[in-house]
Formats: structure tokens, sequence, C-alpha cells
């Protein structure tokens, strides 16, 4: 599977975002996707995960309660829904896939990732 994150952008703190990651190939709902950030000078971090039917999400403490994850298998598309952003979240998002549901460092197929910032 291939994938293309879009979305990014530069918003001010307390605003809004949602990022896109669309699949290319067949069998996207066979896969399980997960958004991860990585902000400059740090390293890659998990930020949401969602099972092929879109269940069991899971979430960063870092952004529950304002981030949401979701899937749209009809189109081959996954979201993530960002609200009450802060400086915090600015980085380059990336999704990924994978067959099976692995711990957050084994996902095999990424995307090119999108960059948010997000401004004080």
């Amino acid at each position: 599977v291939q994938l293309q994150a879009s979305g990014g952008g530069l918003v001010q703190a307390g605003g809004s975002l949602r990022l896109s990651c669309a699949a290319s190939g067949r069998a996207f709902s066979t896969y399980t996707m997960a958004w991860f950030r990585q902000a400059l000078g740090k390293e890659r971090e998990f930020v949401a995960g969602i099972g092929r039917n879109g269940g069991n999400r899971n979430y960063a403490d870092s952004v529950k309660g304002r981030f949401t994850i979701s899937r749209d298998n009809a189109r081959n598309t996954m979201y993530l829904q960002m609200n009450s952003l802060t400086a915090e979240d600015t980085a380059v998002y990336y999704c990924a896939a994978d067959r099976f549901e692995v711990a957050p460092e084994d996902y095999k197929n990424w995307g090119q990732g999108t960059l948010v910032t997000v401004s004080s």
C-alpha cells in the first residue's frame, strides 16, 4: 500500500486542522492504520491508531480529548481531526499502515509526511 498524507498547514494556537491519509492499492480495509509525528530535533512519536474496521482507537496521552482518528474504508482514506492545537503540536505528521496489529515501532508502510505549524 502507498500512503499520502495531506492537510497540514499553519494554524493559530487553539485552532483546528484535519489531516488526511489517502491510500492507493487494494485492500485498504485490511490494514491497521496510525498517525505519528516528529517535531524538529525530537524522535518520532505515536499519535493515534485505528483498527481495520474503525474500532480499537487509541491515542497518545498528549492528544487525548483533542484529536480524533477515523477512517473511511470506502474512500481508502484515514483522517486525523486535530482541535485545540498548541505550539507543542507543531511537527511533521506521518501516516502509517501495517497488515497486522503491531507495536508503533513496527509499522512497515509510511507516507511522506505533512507539516503542521501552530503559532502561539
